[in-house]
């Protein structure tokens, strides 16, 4: 489809911009299933089922999820870029595939979203120790807020009797995890090479060294039987979990919104995240992973926060793998 230079508004030498930002997110064992298509004055976003882990997401909730934070990226680089961005989830029920279109007027975006734009390219996994000292109340609160903003609930822990309560959940989603043949089959397929074909998948040096320490919250995504350094995690963990208050697939895409915003706040104040979802991917398990006594809402991510050191950035598909022509001619 060609487009007429006087119905453009967003500009040819944004579009590279624009996706390479989106395709910064995170996603399930960085499988980023999502691709763009970019139009005169929007841009759609779709789910990519051929990047679906079909055994440890049957749902496709940590896709949407997925989805959902890139949606917010793209956001922050329309804004940073002096548009406008008014996003519309799910607008196509014929299309399940079709997580958001974003229309965009050439006028100054949010600027709280745009001085997110450096974030992006430097927001990391850190899956290795953290600092033993938990959060500013400021921070915590500037989190939680940000959760808020896109319709999701940031509760943020560090007393030790909810925190040991959620690692004891995390050793039983990965006790449950290790008995599962297709789950570890399928990890292996996008987990611990040096490189990996594509452009996706965690690299070993991304996953870190494992705990000295049994009853820490952590998750090990490596291969078992392959040797890996240990160290001493911290003590005392901060830990999160991110929910909405429904639990439909347009609230999965508000969670990867949240998630994504306050990821890039967290890196923007110099706080690392790394996330242990092992009992939200048992069914037996999600349900225990909010409080019975003050938890709310739907979980969809845990994450553990603190002041962690510098790691490496994981590969990403090239740009021109995850676009794909418009369906709307606006």
């Amino acid at each position: 489809m060609t487009i007429r230079a006087q119905d453009r508004v967003i500009q040819p030498e944004h579009m590279d911009m624009l996706l390479l930002a989106a395709g910064l997110a995170p996603s399930l064992h960085n499988s980023q299933p999502w691709q763009f298509a970019v139009g005169a004055s929007h841009v759609e976003v779709y789910a990519d089922p051929s990047q679906q882990l079909r055994n440890s997401d049957p749902t496709g909730r940590s896709l949407l999820i997925s989805c959902g934070a890139a949606v917010l990226n793209l956001r922050v680089a329309f804004a940073h870029l002096g548009y406008s961005p008014r996003p519309r989830l799910m607008p196509d029920r014929a299309d399940p595939l079709l997580v958001a279109t974003i229309d965009v007027e050439r006028r100054q975006g949010a600027a709280d979203l745009g001085r997110l734009y450096e974030a992006v390219f430097a927001r990391r996994t850190n899956r290795r120790p953290f600092q033993d000292r938990g959060l500013p109340p400021s921070m915590a609160a500037a989190l939680r807020e940000a959760a808020h903003r896109e319709g999701a609930i940031l509760s943020i822990f560090d007393d030790s009797e909810e925190v040991a309560r959620i690692v004891d959940l995390l050793r039983d989603g990965d006790m449950i995890d290790r008995t599962e043949p297709s789950r570890i089959d399928e990890r292996a397929k996008w987990v611990g090479e040096q490189l990996r074909e594509g452009g996706v998948g965690i690299p070993s040096d991304s996953l870190g060294p494992r705990p000295t320490q049994v009853d820490t919250a952590f998750r090990d995504l490596g291969p078992t039987g392959v040797p890996r350094d240990h160290a001493t995690f911290e003590k005392a963990p901060t830990l999160a979990i991110l929910s909405t208050t429904s639990d439909q697939p347009v609230d999965w895409i508000r969670a990867g919104l949240a998630l994504e915003r306050l990821l890039l706040e967290a890196t923007a104040a110099g706080i690392s995240a790394s996330f242990m979802n092992q009992p939200l991917e048992q069914d037996d398990l999600r349900w225990q992973v909010r409080n019975p006594l003050t938890g709310i809402g739907h979980a969809h991510m845990i994450l553990r926060l603190g002041h962690g050191s510098p790691v490496p950035a994981t590969p990403r598909r090239p740009v021109q793998e995850i676009q794909r022509q418009p369906r709307l001619s606006r």
